[in-house]
C-alpha cells in the first residue's frame, strides 16, 4: 500500500500536465492506481471476501467477464507459483510494448480478487503483473507442475460456462497473450500487371494442443473461420484471414495496444 505522501506526489505530477504513463514510469506505480487516486486518494479499507470456489456451494467469480479475460491471459503467458504460508503468486508476463494490455491485466486481477495485492515487476523488455492469493489454484485448476504444453489442459464445467457466456473476453485474453494482428501481403497479375495486395490477419501461437483447441473451439462457436498454419516447421499456429472473420475479430479484439 502506498503512503499518502506518495499518492499526493503522483497526483501533483499529473496536475502539472504530465501523462499517467510518464508518472507511472518515473515512480514505478501503475497507471491503474494513479487513475484511482484521482477519484479517491484515501486508502479504501477492504473487508475480505471469501473465495467463491471454497463455499459450501461453490460459485463462479463475481466478475465473470474479467475472469474469462484473465483465463485467456493465464493460459497464454501466465503461471501460478507457491510462495509461503499457503499463498500463491499469479504472474502474467507481458511485453513493454503494450501498456494498455498491462493495465487491462492488472484490472482483471483486481476484479477477480479485489482484496488481494497486485503489483508490477519490471524486467528487461517486459513487465510481470503479479497478484497474491491463497485461492489461485481454486480459481485456476489448470495450475500444475511443468510447462502447460506437457500436461493436460481442460476447463472445468463452471469455467466452460463462463467462457460460453463471455467468449470474446476469453478470445481477447488469448490474443493479448499469445496472439497478434499483422498485415500480410500477396501479389496478383491483373490485366498483365503484377499488383501487390495487403490484408489483415490474426495469428495465435501456442505449443499446447489443448489450449489451441480451447481457442479454436471458441472461434467455432463465434462463427470465426480459421486454419492451421505451420511456420518454420512448427504446427503451433492458428490463422484467421477470411475478411468477414477478421472484421469480427477487429470489432471485438483489435490490435494490441
Amino acid at each position: 500500500m502506498y503512503d499518502m505522501g506518495t499518492r499526493k506526489r503522483a497526483l501533483a505530477l499529473v496536475a502539472q500536465g504530465r501523462s499517467l504513463s510518464s508518472v507511472s514510469r518515473e515512480m514505478g506505480i501503475s497507471r491503474y492506481a494513479i487513475r484511482s487516486w484521482q477519484t479517491r486518494i484515501e486508502p479504501v479499507e477492504h473487508v475480505g471476501k471469501p473465495c467463491p470456489r471454497c463455499q459450501e456451494v461453490p460459485g463462479p467469480p463475481e466478475n465473470p467477464a474479467a475472469y474469462a479475460y484473465l483465463l485467456g491471459l493465464y493460459l497464454g503467458d501466465g503461471c501460478i507459483n507457491a510462495h509461503h504460508r499457503g499463498v500463491y503468486f499469479m504472474r502474467v508476463v507481458l511485453d513493454n510494448a503494450w501498456p494498455g494490455i498491462i493495465d487491462a491485466c492488472e484490472g482483471a486481477l483486481r476484479a477477480v480478487r479485489p482484496d488481494n495485492s497486485v503489483f508490477r515487476v519490471r524486467r528487461q523488455g517486459c513487465v510481470v503483473v503479479t497478484a497474491t492469493s491463497k485461492h489461485w489454484p481454486c480459481l485456476f485448476p489448470q495450475h500444475g507442475p511443468g510447462p502447460k504444453h506437457n500436461r493436460k489442459i481442460a476447463l472445468e464445467p463452471w469455467q466452460q460456462a463462463i467462457v460460453d457466456a463471455h467468449p470474446w473476453d476469453f478470445v481477447r485474453g488469448l490474443i493479448h497473450s499469445d496472439g497478434c494482428r499483422i498485415t500480410n501481403w500477396t501479389t496478383r497479375v491483373v490485366a498483365g500487371e503484377r499488383k501487390r495486395y495487403e490484408y489483415p490477419r490474426y495469428f495465435f501461437t501456442n505449443k499446447s494442443d489443448d489450449i489451441r483447441g480451447l481457442y479454436t473451439g471458441t472461434l467455432d462457436k463465434l462463427g470465426i473461420e480459421w486454419t492451421h498454419c505451420s511456420r518454420d516447421g512448427n504446427p503451433y499456429h492458428i490463422s484467421v484471414a477470411k475478411k468477414a472473420s477478421v472484421a469480427l475479430m477487429d470489432a471485438h479484439v483489435g490490435p494490441k495496444h
